[in-house]
């Protein structure tokens, strides 16, 4: 007889998960997974440690990735969650879409249903469709780019009838993208922060852009996480089941995120509450402008210190969780390669982990797969110097490999060229272009390379950006360049004829297009005759005019005037420079870099016709991605790259360290230049390459350098000096060694060419005065029995002793090359002297090696004593 049990009687049987250590649990364990054979120790405690916040300190080349992904696959296979219920944040799509490549690998089959894998703004976003409607937003609503935001605010600002070009729409646009990444609505921005735009209108522009966001049904990049802080706080049972959702949180990349980021994944992290609140929705604190943690969290972060409670807690929420379950949270980063703080992120989100976490397991990725170990003993020994850090050594158990190097270069034209040839050198040893890298510290340095390997038909690609002359200042200044040249280069004219601003739109240029084509004229004669008509009105006529004046007065003076000189003119006189300082944006002083960069580049060339040809066969190189090329980019954009051979040109004071930096932030700024540093020299498997130049132009100017701290921070035993292969380089005390021809043994054979014989007779000369490698120790030959670097970073390297011979400049090709760099100089004040570019001249001043000449002709100057030679 079946007896039946009422429905009413049937008691629930709970879901069964393996007790951890029971029978089941180590039956399945002992199956072997594997995804976990190849895992180092370190690594293997990292996947399997699944219970409790985890810290994974995770160095350069250590396998980050693979322990992410693995840890993902190992939640999975143990059955300890579900894909739905695993958050796994990295920031940028090309990293999630890698590791669900590797999930699917690991586990044998594509890995679907894992929704909340991705970026912190595409989840963000994700959440915040799902309730819009308490962000006053519809669920279709739209994400606006940066130049739709800038619109909307230039809107605004002309409602406001404020003044555009004084304060411009970017530069607010900026303002609010800080604030939000720091976390802060309208109410809760600082009025210090908000006095900084408009006279103290930041505040209220910022306001009335989130009300009219929310008219339009829109929301930027911000708002996706901004507005998830909100919602999280304002609805606590919200945040309850998103708490519940996620058994397993992972976060990629931990050092790079900003308070924003922090805060989402501090509200998300906590265990959700066992007890449903009672108080109100209403966040205490909210009406008098602070941050509803315990005192104002803003403030407290942004001074450095910890705040008294859990971040991106309410106030409600923080009594709510009394049950001792902690959540499960893994974290993987390397505090040693934060070097985003320009752009928000907080170093300090990894360092205070355990502060957040209290019991949480920090597991230590040291051993390296990538580089040799003298190059991890520099990088070790260098980034050890910083402060702020968790502390870890870098090991490898491969072979030590080549020692760092480091290259010193008169000018950074010579820096250029040594690496050129250093780079040919490696090409015919059998290598790869595609492992060959150069990583500067700021894009105008990428110049003088790539004019460098069009002259040597070296390919390259510039990673992370455009190549020098690609970029649009750069354009805009060749186009103006273009139409003096030659009037008939219409695509030239189109593109600056408005640029910047003169109230020339669509319209006109479309009836100088009509014009041109019914007379067959070129756009520019066109231009002439059309203001000499009443077809335009009055305004945009006398704008033309203006423009059509100008370039006939700039074509007159190319005759008597050197095209440097005339290119600077160009740039003044147009508005094209005050246009870009006028520009408060983040990239405008990088722009105005670059532009007095392509004047100084325009030296090297006899007229400005030589100067265009040669920027037409730069600009005429195309390749594609796949091509064999060195890769060309500044350290910021290395980060996650790796190379066989890596150059790390420019390592001076106030270059790298940047000046600008060290300023604006102090301590702070240098321990991040240091970790840039750090990353540099992580990104190479084999060789790691650093010059230093000893003169290089600035802003313009050229300056005398002294090479970088961080050199002194570089350990003495896993690094060599080496003497420039560019030509001319360091000599002996104050002096020059013997020229660059004087190896014979470099050519493969003579030549007869007059330039031939006459290196070949300065050789003989120079024999003849002792300046040989014998007699001084050679062209940039530095003693290196004598070399040492000291641990002591309050002054320059001792780059050990030098020949004291001196001699008078060298001129080789009839060209003068300058002697040294010293801190004493051997003129007198009123000492007559001679410089080849500026003629005779009388010393009127003497500061160290540097002269103030007052020239016969070029009138006041200040050169390098080096320069100049005795009437």
């Amino acid at each position: 007889m079946i007896r039946m049990t009422e429905p009413s009687k049937i008691t629930s049987v709970p879901d069964h998960q393996p007790a951890a250590g029971g029978i089941a649990a180590r039956a399945r364990a002992s199956v072997g997974p594997k995804y976990l054979t190849g895992l180092n120790p370190e690594q293997r405690e990292a996947v399997e440690t699944l219970d409790g916040p985890v810290l994974v300190l995770a160095g350069a080349g250590t396998g980050k990735t693979r322990v992410l992904t693995t840890r993902i696959a190992h939640i999975l296979s143990q059955g300890r969650a579900r894909p739905a219920e695993i958050l796994s944040v990295t920031f940028t799509n090309k990293a999630a879409r890698e590791m669900k490549h590797r999930l699917g690998q690991m586990l044998g089959h594509a890995v679907e249903g894992m929704p909340w894998l991705g970026t912190f703004h595409s989840i963000g976003g994700r959440i915040l469709r799902f309730h819009a409607e308490l962000a006053q937003l519809k669920s279709n609503f739209t994400v606006l780019d940066v130049d739709d935001q800038v619109r909307l605010l230039k809107q605004l600002l002309q409602a406001e009838s404020i003044d555009d070009k004084r304060w411009p729409a970017r530069m607010l646009a900026g303002l609010i993208d800080g604030w939000k990444n720091r976390g802060l609505t309208p109410s809760q921005v600082p009025s210090g922060e908000a006095a900084m735009f408009a006279n103290g209108k930041g505040g209220k522009l910022y306001a009335s852009y989130q009300e009219r966001l929310k008219i339009l049904n829109a929301a930027d990049f911000g708002d996706l996480l901004l507005e998830n802080i909100r919602i999280f706080r304002e609805h606590p049972d919200i945040l309850r089941q998103y708490q519940q959702r996620f058994k397993f949180i992972l976060v990629d990349e931990y050092q790079d995120t900003n308070v924003a980021q922090y805060l989402w994944l501090r509200l998300l992290s906590q265990a959700p509450a066992t007890t449903k609140p009672t108080t109100p929705t209403v966040i205490p604190g909210r009406a008098e402008g602070l941050n509803p943690e315990s005192g104002d969290e803003t403030s407290a972060r942004d001074s450095g210190s910890a705040p008294s409670a859990h971040p991106g807690m309410t106030e409600h929420a923080a009594v709510a969780v009394a049950t001792p379950h902690v959540k499960n949270i893994c974290c993987v980063g390397d505090d040693d390669q934060s070097i985003y703080g320009w752009r928000g992120a907080e170093v300090d989100n990894i360092l205070r982990f355990e502060h957040d976490f209290p019991g949480a397991k920090v597991i230590r990725l040291e051993r390296n797969y990538r580089s040799t170990g003298h190059i991890l003993a520099a990088a070790s020994h260098l980034i050890a110097h910083n402060e702020g850090r968790l502390g870890k050594t870098l090991r490898t158990e491969d072979q030590d490999g080549e020692k760092v190097t480091v290259t010193g270069s008169w000018d950074s034209e010579e820096e250029a060229r040594g690496i050129g040839e250093e780079i040919e050198q490696i090409q015919r040893q059998g290598e790869k272009l595609n492992e060959i890298a150069i990583l500067v510290r700021a894009s105008y340095q990428m110049r003088e390379f790539e004019d460098r390997f069009v002259t040597l038909g070296l390919p390259y690609r510039v990673i992370g950006g455009p190549r020098f002359y690609e970029r649009a200042e750069i354009r805009d200044a060749l186009a103006y360049l273009r139409v003096i040249n030659s009037p008939a280069d219409d695509l030239a004219f189109e593109r600056i004829v408005n640029v910047p601003k003169r109230g020339l739109g669509d319209a006109t240029i479309q009836m100088l297009h009509d014009h041109a084509r019914k007379r067959r004229i070129p756009l520019f004669e066109a231009a002439r005759a059309v203001v000499e008509t009443d077809e335009l009105k009055p305004k945009a006529r006398g704008s033309l005019r203006d423009v059509v004046a100008q370039f006939d007065r700039w074509r007159a003076q190319r005759e008597v005037t050197a095209h440097t000189d005339l290119a600077q003119i160009v740039l003044d006189e147009s508005g094209y420079t005050e246009m870009w300082q006028k520009d408060r944006s983040a990239d405008a002083a990088g722009r105005l870099e670059n532009l007095k960069e392509l004047v100084r580049s325009m030296e090297e060339f006899e007229n400005l016709q030589g100067f265009l040809e040669h920027i037409s066969l730069v600009m005429d190189r195309e390749g594609g991605a796949e091509d064999d090329a060195v890769s060309l980019m500044t350290l910021h954009s290395a980060k996650g790259l790796e190379f066989d051979n890596v150059f790390l040109p420019g390592w001076e004071e106030g270059l790298f360290p940047s000046q600008r930096t060290l300023d604006e932030q102090g301590r702070a700024g240098l321990e991040e230049e240091r970790r840039l540093g750090h990353v540099g020299l992580t990104r190479a498997r084999r060789r790691a390459m650093i010059y230093f130049a000893t003169n290089r132009r600035i802003h313009g100017t050229w300056s005398t350098t002294i090479p970088s701290r961080f050199l002194d921070e570089l350990p003495a035993a896993n690094v060599e000096i080496t003497e420039s292969k560019g030509g001319s380089a360091w000599g002996g005390t104050g002096g020059y060694g013997a020229s660059r021809f004087d190896d014979m043994e470099a050519f493969g054979s003579t030549y007869s060419t007059p330039g031939w014989q006459r290196a070949q007779a300065n050789r003989e000369g120079n024999r003849n005065r002792g300046g040989g490698r014998n007699g001084g120790g050679g062209r940039g030959s530095f003693e290196e029995e004598a070399a040492t670097f000291s641990s002591s970073s309050s002054s320059g390297p001792d780059f050990g002793s030098f020949s004291s011979r001196r001699r008078g400049p060298l001129t080789i090709e009839g060209e003068l090359v300058a002697k040294s760099t010293g801190t004493t100089s051997e003129f007198s004040l009123s000492d007559r002297v001679f410089h080849q570019k500026f003629g005779y001249g009388r010393v009127t001043k003497i500061d160290g090696n540097k002269l103030t000449i007052a020239f016969d002709k070029a009138g006041e100057k200040k050169v390098v004593d080096s320069f100049v030679q005795r009437a």
